[in-house]
């Protein structure tokens, strides 16, 4: 009597282990068999990139003649080494090279057959590597973490590999040199990747006189809410060549782009510029510092 009720229960599960591989089975060729929605592609404003340089991204989606959207989807983005591992300088807390990012154009408005393109420009982490660098992107859902099928080299779980560069030293680029002006570095504790410097009135850069043509990359933000209007922000060549000028308008990150030309560079060995604020502010507390700009990255970039 024993053995048959073993017996029994035996050839169930079975039965139930058979069903739920059918059932896994066909979620997977359900989830294989559905069609692209677009293929993508990225171009890199170079093929060479110095770490902490910046460089632009252009994303391009050609999307499919069929394809239908749910909702909005991210692009995620991934740098890795050759060997498929990801470049991460502290992996257990997410602190990792990448671009995620929302589209330009959220994908609930692709239509079928159209191309979708747009640039963005991003610098270079300080990470410890030089050599050959794949990127990889996808599109994701952030509420389910479900992937989109695309068209090209599906690397690993609808991860796309579309780009192809090389990591520079740091060496290669302008040393700046962060002098009068300039409040402590800070980190941010949800990222380790994410550096800032809060800048007094003026804050002063000096760097090695490139005796060409250059464009200054400033990436910052500013507590616009305390300010009506915005701080008017001007930049120069010191003591009094402007570059120009903007209004520091933007509580998210922004970047700022300014030509520098060799004349007015001038012939010095030596350059320097200044970021000035027509106004600060007190955090409050006991934190008395003036402060006026956040700046998250400087860059001198020679023609």
């Amino acid at each position: 009597m024993l053995y048959i009720v073993f017996r029994w229960i035996s050839i169930r599960i079975i039965v139930l282990v058979a069903l739920a591989s059918g059932i896994t089975a066909a979620c997977s060729r359900k989830e294989a068999d559905l069609p692209p929605v677009a293929t993508p592609s990225l171009t890199l404003s170079r093929d060479r990139v110095a770490i902490g340089s910046p460089v632009t991204l252009t994303y391009r989606f050609q999307v499919a003649p069929d394809a239908k959207f749910d909702g909005d989807y991210w692009v995620f983005v991934h740098i890795l080494e050759p060997n498929g591992e990801q470049l991460c300088w502290r992996k257990e807390t997410g602190s990792c090279w990448t671009d995620d990012h929302m589209p330009a154009v959220p994908t609930s408005r692709w239509k079928p057959g159209e191309t979708i393109e747009y640039s963005r420009t991003v610098f270079v982490p300080n990470y410890p590597y030089i050599g050959e660098a794949l990127v990889r992107v996808g599109l994701y859902s952030q509420q389910t973490g479900t992937r989109l099928t695309l068209s090209g080299t599906d690397a690993s779980r609808r991860e796309y590999q579309v780009a192809k560069f090389q990591l520079l030293p740091q060496s290669e680029n302008i040393f700046l040199i962060y002098k009068d002006g300039w409040h402590p570095a800070e980190l941010s504790a949800e990222d380790p990747s994410s550096e800032w410097q809060w800048t007094q009135k003026t804050a002063t850069v000096s760097f090695r006189n490139p005796k060409k043509d250059c464009t200054f990359y400033l990436e910052y933000d500013a507590r616009n809410d305390l300010f009506t209007p915005p701080q008017q922000v001007t930049v120069r060549i010191a003591p009094d060549t402007v570059l120009g000028t903007f209004a520091a308008d933007s509580k998210a990150k922004k970047l700022v782009t300014l030509p520098i030309t060799a004349a007015q560079l001038g012939q010095t060995d030596m350059t320097e510029l200044q970021i000035d604020v027509d106004r600060t502010f007190k955090p409050g507390g006991a934190d008395t510092r003036d402060l006026g700009l956040r700046v998250f990255h400087t860059f001198i970039e020679p023609k």
